[in-house]
């Protein structure tokens, strides 16, 4: 059995092949590895892909034992830290069952370079969701997560081309790009940038009628844009507020679009922990550190 473990902006998620639960992050807090007994028996266990935040301290999917500072180059950044993940990744670190941490996308994962013109692109288990979505619809793909943020990933020929990340474009519900207003009261000293970041949703920066509409909106814009590279993408939204944007979404991209629930990155991360304990030396165009093979060499 797989374990795939989605570090969510609310939630942890937690999937295998015959169920799936998830936590809030505030009670992840009191997370120990026995939980993953609501899955399945512990020693049943043969491989986890675990997140955790941004993901940009390694460029490779690698195994938990060899992954300094949780795969992260600072806890300072666009996001809330509130604990859970921290729990999380420490506990499945202690345990002892075989893990990989999969990495976020940023300036140095092999993606197209034009997108390096941003450090970050998108968090790691954005790459759950792509894997999941890519083994439906085939090798070219738009997927866009949409929820508290909204990030877009384009895969072209199985590989991840690039990614739109919160802080650039779409709005979520609750977070967001900074603009000018937001600028201003950075500069006042009002407020951090990522307290202004996490105030930028359509939640807060729009009235309520108008907020769904906006989301789908700037939803297919990001995806059409990411189509230029590559106009036969089949297009993919995943999160919360997927099912609720799909229709507008469909009708302004003037193409069918796929609906994945909140589950599928926890779901597409087991999967990867699948394919690379059997052996995958790459998973959509990211490479397999090669002690994670011989890992999984040594569980045969």
């Amino acid at each position: 059995m797989y374990v795939g473990i989605d570090h969510g902006t609310t939630a942890m998620r937690f999937a295998c092949e015959t169920g799936e639960f998830k936590v809030s992050r505030s009670d992840a807090r009191d997370f120990v590895a026995g939980d993953l007994e609501r899955l399945c028996p512990l020693d049943d266990i043969e491989g986890i892909a675990v997140c955790y935040s941004m993901g940009d301290g390694i460029s490779a999917i690698t195994p938990i034992e060899h992954v300094e500072n949780r795969g992260v180059v600072s806890q300072a950044g666009a996001g809330e830290h509130i604990g859970g993940g921290t729990r999380v990744f420490d506990a499945i670190a202690e345990s002892g069952i075989p893990a990989v941490v999969i990495p976020g996308i940023h300036r140095n994962s092999p993606t197209d370079p034009r997108f390096k013109a941003y450090s970050h692109q998108t968090s790691p288990e954005k790459i759950g969701i792509a894997y999941e979505a890519c083994r439906l619809l085939g090798t070219d793909a738009v997927v866009c997560d949409a929820s508290s943020n909204t990030v877009t990933l384009l895969v072209s020929g199985g590989r991840i081309a690039g990614a739109i990340d919160a802080c650039i474009f779409a709005p979520g519900t609750r977070h967001g790009a900074l603009d000018v207003d937001a600028i201003r009261r950075i500069d006042a000293g009002s407020c951090t940038a990522n307290e202004a970041f996490l105030a930028a949703g359509v939640d807060i920066t729009m009235p309520p009628d108008l907020r769904i509409p906006t989301l789908a909106m700037f939803a297919a814009m990001e995806m059409a844009g990411m189509r230029i590279l590559n106009p036969a993408a089949k297009a993919a939204l995943a999160g919360s507020c997927a099912p609720v944007i799909a229709a507008e979404v469909e009708r302004l991209l003037g193409i069918p679009v796929c609906i994945f629930d909140e589950w599928c990155a926890s779901r597409g991360l087991w999967k990867i922990a699948r394919d690379v304990f059997k052996g995958a030396p790459s998973i959509l165009g990211i490479p397999v550190d090669s002690r994670a093979a011989a890992r999984s060499n040594s569980l045969i």
